[in-house]
């Protein structure tokens, strides 16, 4: 039995998916002035104000349900029925991202107020809700996952040098023992179920519905495919996509259902493509990039080439979940424990660079192997206060932008 903040026991048998839904129907409703103070105001120039606070405190009881569901054992099920397939509505998603955020906001006030291990429960509750995000196994829910992972750890590095030693043992802890991590690799069920399968029950339903009366057939499916050109799909935004589709199959339903069939063994093996460890992965995703671009098939060449982007989005996530274990270990334990990290895309640990801003030595850098992304992943780790600049990413190193100061 787990206990909460006040000593009560705390259920460890609750879906978390439900404890999320209360935490989402308990957050504050802020104005859209407090709002923008909050979530759109430059932070890290200036010490954090009385108001600031107050925002960050009508948080609690999300974040008291939040780190609850941290702490839960049961499977996270979001009840997501997918018989829409890409249609499926995945609105929690986006909140969950907000709750990230949110988590970033408050470990800045908890860290300047001198409460590290709020500031970690914090970060590694918002771990565990990004984990969970994407259980549902969908590729969306994936790449949220991926998102609120690098904000978190973008949030450990511009705050540094403010965690204690402990904090950062328990964040090192945390990191490495928060389950549920899914991959690129095991959302390819779901995108068959819900593209493919999908579609070709739809396709079999709509004919059983208008037998002999193949016009009125076509005139329905071709109702899917705008839709799913219009940007039913994420990304998509082809018009072209049905006359394309309708072209390939000869233009009759038997047509469209036989394009589809020809797809689905592509499923199987893109799943094992992207599975294979880096050096394998770069090799055999070229040569399947090819194939798919050669096909005739309109359905792979619309839904496939995205596939190709997201490989490296995740391992540049799981660089930045290294950098921050091997971060906190440098602190704790100075080069040795430095060593102890290994860089999930090289062949050793990270290398270590003193970091200089604007003529100002402002903490150190640790630079990753993998270049798959167009550049080669670096994460600053923020050793002194001073003028801002982003800490991750393509532009790491680089001022970061200006947006208005806080009203």
């Amino acid at each position: 039995m787990a206990f909460g903040a006040q000593g009560e026991s705390v259920r460890k048998d609750i879906n978390p998916a439900l404890l999320y839904f209360q935490a989402l129907q308990v957050a504050p409703e802020l104005t859209s002035s407090d709002r923008d103070y909050l979530f759109a105001s430059e932070w890290r120039v200036q010490k954090l104000p009385p108001r600031f606070g107050e925002l960050a405190s009508r948080y609690n009881n999300q974040f008291e349900l939040v780190r609850q569901a941290a702490q839960a054992t049961a499977p996270c099920d979001w009840g997501i029925d997918w018989s829409r397939g890409p249609a499926t509505l995945l609105p929690h998603l986006g909140r969950n991202k907000v709750i990230a955020q949110t988590a970033r906001l408050r470990a800045a006030w908890f860290l300047q107020n001198g409460k590290p291990m709020d500031a970690t429960q914090d970060i590694l509750a918002a771990l565990a809700l990004a984990r969970n995000s994407s259980s549902d196994g969908s590729l969306i829910a994936m790449l949220v996952q991926i998102a609120a992972e690098n904000l978190l750890c973008s949030t450990v590095a511009e705050n540094y040098h403010r965690f204690s030693s402990e904090a950062l043992q328990q964040l090192s802890e945390g990191f490495a023992a928060t389950a549920g991590r899914r991959t690129i690799a095991s959302c390819i069920a779901i995108e068959m179920l819900s593209l493919p399968d999908w579609l070709m029950n739809k396709v079999l339903a709509v004919q059983k519905e208008h037998p002999g009366d193949e016009a009125q057939v076509l005139a329905e499916i071709q109702k899917t495919f705008v839709m799913m050109g219009s940007g039913g799909d994420e990304g998509s935004n082809d018009q072209t996509l049905w006359p394309r589709v309708l072209s390939a199959a000869g233009g009759s339903s038997d047509g469209i259902l036989r394009l589809l069939r020809d797809a689905k063994p592509l499923y199987p093996k893109l799943a094992a493509v992207l599975a294979l460890p880096l050096a394998e992965y770069e090799t055999q995703m070229k040569q399947f990039s090819a194939e798919v671009r050669a096909s005739k098939n309109p359905i792979v060449t619309e839904f496939f080439p995205a596939w190709e982007k997201c490989r490296p989005r995740e391992f540049g996530a799981l660089t930045t979940l290294a950098m921050v274990q091997a971060a906190a270990q440098y602190k704790l334990k100075g080069e040795a424990g430095l060593k102890t990290i290994m860089d999930p895309c090289g062949h050793g640990p990270f290398a270590l660079e003193r970091f200089t801003f604007e003529g100002e030595d402002r903490g150190f850098l640790l630079k990753g192997a993998y270049t798959g992304r167009g550049f080669q992943e670096i994460m600053i780790f923020v050793e002194k206060d001073g003028a801002p600049f982003q800490v991750y990413g393509k532009n790491a190193g680089q001022a970061s932008p200006k947006p208005r100061p806080a009203q």
